[in-house]
């Protein structure tokens, strides 16, 4: 059969992101012309710009307040110092008093304002943090398994916490920027109102304040981006330690991978290094040049006030605006956070560029049978073809295994089948729908999985097992442990279904049963099992097998299987090798072929004998409900040695 490209976005198809996605962040940058970093800001900003503008409204006043107070407790000084020489103490208390009531009203405001500032910026960064986190990680799993392999789990881990965390603290860093800004600007603004040359003597100094300022962002954001690379790098190898543990544990090469983990460490404490250097000169120059800049008001204000040019509440007010205005070296502190966000969000901008699967909208029919299709198959992985132009056809109703040796493309083809993976060439169907262009709701509740390494997710052991597309109600949930052959030991547990899962220790194979017994309490009308009876002892895996044909709901199975009886069991099986499809047919008539019986040879050989595995079929078959044979089954026949069809 000819092969064709999977197409997308016909038949009522979309290649639109699922819902709740937006677009990637690259895609969106080409249209605006802005960078990712910039676009993932713009979007944290958005997403703010209620909190954000009530930031930057409430210091901005807390800046008037700021501004303000100086010229006031000025006014007021010379206002007790006129009235004391020459008027009663009445008539100085009466004009001191509104001045007074005024001062403390801005002292009071300019607390209540950077209070009410400081919080409202604490839950900006707090909810823009977690905004990021839940993109990122929708748009990780939007991705798939494949795409998001270009990144470690340290590296996601990352991506994900402390970038994200940076990342979302750039709205309220922007929103009080303004205020930042404000501050020293308006103070100077207001030396000039006082005495013109109170203004010069500070603005002498502040082209070299400038300068410095620039060359503290030009140098931290290299030095920062580094550094978060860096850390990123550690990550991924620590979790990969942690992953291993045991391994190490068991092959004393801990020491060795103490070292590899922190192999990085020196270039992290250099670039560390470098980035407090930048810092501290920034810190150390600004230090320097803004107390000679207050020196040099001060020194004028002197002599304008022996001249007679100011007075002496006009001195104190300009002295105040001095240190005011010098407060624009705390800007470096607003920059280096807004370097750090730029940086942070460039990390995890990588993660949103990565395009998700696109998916349709189409209905699977209500009345299939779970008859599933692939046509042309072509995967390829690491530039290597792991399948290569496979037609398969698995009837509705029917079970069959995949077998083949290590490396024939088995796992990879199980994958194709519920669209873990999508195939460079040809096309995948169920019930005559194309995977592409399926509802991937849908999707989700019609195929099923169960893995050979199942991850469990839940408070509980109960909710463990009711974990999926739906939550099933109790009953189910315990008549699926039941099939997976996991009721007994589960019901042994301190809580029983209850039992928190830190709280339950799990041997592989009981681990494999609770994954085998969540893909039962949800099965559809396909249900695949990854080499997900690997940990089972043959009579547990036997007993497994009788359950999934009598108590799971019916439908399409499909199984990738190392062990002999695992075969026979099966309506058909199909033999893969290098990639292609070898024969598909009963077990009974491939066992014929010596090729055939070769790939059990170091696997399950490693079980049940043949004639026992080919009469527990037989068994097997005679005890099914009956009813109508699996639809589309081909008919049994010769064994070819090239395939049997």
């Amino acid at each position: 059969m000819a092969t064709q490209p999977t197409v997308h976005g016909t038949d009522g198809a979309s290649d639109r992101p699922p819902e709740g996605t937006a677009e990637t962040a690259a895609a969106t940058a080409v249209r605006t012309g802005r960078s990712p970093a910039d676009r993932v800001l713009l979007d944290a900003a958005r997403h703010s710009a209620g909190r954000a503008a009530a930031i930057c409204l409430l210091s901005t006043a807390a800046a008037v307040a700021a501004v303000a107070l100086p010229a006031v407790l000025g006014h007021t000084l010379d206002l007790a110092l006129d009235h004391g020489g020459d008027g009663s103490a009445a008539s100085t208390a009466g004009a001191l008093r509104p001045w007074l009531a005024l001062c403390a009203l801005l002292v009071a405001a300019e607390v209540l304002l950077g209070a009410l500032t400081a919080f409202l910026t604490g839950t900006t960064n707090a909810r823009s943090t977690a905004w990021l986190r839940r993109r990122g990680l929708a748009h990780l799993l939007a991705v798939g398994p494949r795409r998001a392999a270009r990144f470690t789990p340290g590296d996601l881990v990352t991506r994900l916490a402390g970038n994200a965390a940076e990342a979302g603290n750039a709205p309220a860093t922007a929103a009080t920027a303004l205020a930042s800004l404000l501050t020293p600007l308006g103070a100077l603004a207001a030396l000039a109102l006082l005495d013109p040359w109170l203004a010069a003597a500070f603005c002498a100094g502040t082209p070299l304040l400038v300068l410095l300022l620039r060359a503290f962002a030009r140098s931290s954001s290299d030095s920062v981006s580094r550094y978060q690379r860096v850390q990123g790098e550690i990550a991924a190898r620590l979790v990969e330690a942690l992953a291993g543990a045991r391994t190490v544990a068991a092959a004393g090469t801990a020491g060795r991978e103490r070292a590899r983990v922190l192999a990085p460490l020196p270039e992290l404490a250099a670039q560390g290094r470098r980035m407090w250097r930048v810092y501290g000169r920034a810190v150390v120059g600004s230090g320097v040049l803004v107390p000679l800049l207050t020196v040099a008001v001060l020194a004028v204000g002197g002599i304008r006030l022996a001249a007679g040019g100011l007075s002496v509440g006009e001195l104190l007010a300009a002295s105040r605006y001095a240190s005011l205005a010098a407060g624009i070296g705390g800007v470096t502190g607003q920059v280096s956070a807004l370097v750090r966000a730029r940086a942070a969000a460039r990390r995890t901008a990588d993660l949103l560029t990565v395009p998700p699967v696109a998916y349709g909208r189409r209905s699977l029919p209500p009345d299939g049978t779970g008859r599933l299709e692939l046509r042309g198959v072509t995967v390829t992985r690491g530039g290597r073809p792991v399948l290569r132009g496979v037609d398969l056809v698995v009837p509705g109703g029917a079970t069959m295994a995949v077998v083949g040796r290590s490396g024939a493309g088995k796992s990879t083809l199980a994958a194709l089948a519920g669209r873990l993976a999508d195939p460079e060439e040809g096309q995948v169907l169920l019930d005559g729908v194309p995977l592409s262009e399926a509802d991937p709701a849908e999707l989700r509740r019609e195929v099923g999985y169960a893995f050979e390494r199942p991850a469990l997710f839940g408070p509980s052991v109960g909710e463990a097992i009711g974990f999926g597309p739906y939550e099933p109600d109790a009953r189910t949930i315990e008549a699926a442990a039941k099939a997976a052959s996991a009721d007994a030991f589960v019901r042994r547990l301190p809580a029983g279904y209850a039992t928190p899962l830190a709280d339950a220790p799990l041997s592989g194979g009981e681990l494999q049963r609770l994954g085998l017994a969540r893909a039962f309490a949800h099965a559809g009308r396909l249900l695949v099992l990854d080499d997900a009876t690997s940990s089972l002892d043959s009579v547990t895996e036997l007993q497994v097998g009788r359950a999934l044909v009598r108590e799971v709901r019916a439908g399409t199975r499909l199984l990738v299987a190392h062990r002999v009886s695992s075969a026979a069991r099966a309506d058909l099986v199909a033999w893969l090798e290098d990639g292609r499809v070898r024969a598909v047919g009963p077990h009974e008539a491939l066992w014929r072929l010596p090729e055939y019986r070769e790939v059990f040879a170091t696997g399950e050989a490693a079980g049940v004998p043949e004639g026992e595995a080919i009469g527990e079929a037989e068994q097997r078959t005679a005890a099914r409900t009956p009813g109508p044979a699996p639809q589309d089954a081909p008919a049994p026949g010769a064994a070819t040695g090239e395939g049997v069809r």
